[in-house]
């Protein structure tokens, strides 16, 4: 019961935990009476349908979510009996507009609000609870792969890859068998071959900027410094879907199948 409300509503658990503990010691005289245990689960389900009807029909209101007073005033009652009491102005204003930031609402009226997903609570050591803030945006810890690489773009081309930049390696252990010398200079120019050509696929579209969940090999980021593009390798999965539903591009898996709508 407790990890359901912690899940779901994030608040409430110790009532819970009294509340469960109530109901269980309000069956245990039918149980020493050998009451059935399905009677007893069936008055607690029907105890649950009249709460619930009471709740909607005689307590519950209706609220305006775009006032903001009436939206802080609900989230300070969440609060009030957390760590957070003391900056309590604060912490309803960063949650409420968390919220907003990852609200969607498409044509047809549907509303999406996944803060599990796409809402992401970033800590840096250092400083003072007063000096945290809302970002309306994606950020995450990481440095481009090149030193010579731009690290300010703005408006920046971004586009977003699920695959490496680097020479396949086989699967399991490989042997090769090289009967001259020119035979291994055939070989590193075939990875060299492979490398350029995912990286022309990439710099035809003129982007700005590459991200990658997986691994970007020096000669990739070669080829991709000389075209002026930034690089950064290994972002999590987590991350990259929020980026993709920040810019609005597609996370790819081939860099064959690059698009301008990726983009």
């Amino acid at each position: 019961a407790v990890v359901s409300t912690q899940s779901t509503g994030g608040d409430g658990t110790t009532s819970v935990i009294i509340l469960a503990g109530e109901l269980l010691k309000v069956a245990e005289p039918f149980l020493v009476e050998n009451m059935h245990p399905t009677v007893i689960i069936a008055a607690y389900r029907q105890a649950l349908e009249d709460a619930i009807d009471m709740m909607r029909n005689e307590v519950a209101k209706s609220v305006d979510t775009s006032d903001r007073d009436e939206m802080i005033k609900i989230i300070k009652s969440s609060l009030g009996t957390k760590f957070m009491k003391g900056w309590n102005d604060l912490a309803c204003g960063i949650a409420l507009d968390a919220v907003k930031c990852v609200h969607l609402e498409d044509k047809g009226g549907y509303k999406e609000i996944d803060i599990k997903r796409y809402a992401k609570v970033e800590k840096v050591p250092g400083g003072s609870i007063e000096m945290s803030e809302i970002l309306d945006g994606v950020m995450f810890n990481k440095d481009v792969t090149h030193t010579g690489m731009k690290r300010r773009i703005e408006n920046p081309r971004i586009v977003m890859l699920d695959c490496n930049l680097e020479y396949k390696k086989g699967e399991s252990q490989t042997n090769l068998e090289f009967m001259q010398e020119t035979d291994f200079r055939k070989i590193l120019q075939l990875e060299e071959n492979y490398i350029k050509g995912i990286c022309d696929d990439i710099i035809a579209l003129k982007p700005d900027l590459v991200l990658s969940e997986k691994g970007v090999s020096d000669l990739a980021q070669h080829f991709l410094l000389k075209a002026g593009i930034s690089a950064i390798r290994r972002l999590r999965k987590s991350d990259m879907n929020r980026v993709a539903r920040a810019v609005g591009g597609q996370i790819v898996h081939r860099t064959e199948e690059l698009k301008e709508s990726d983009v």
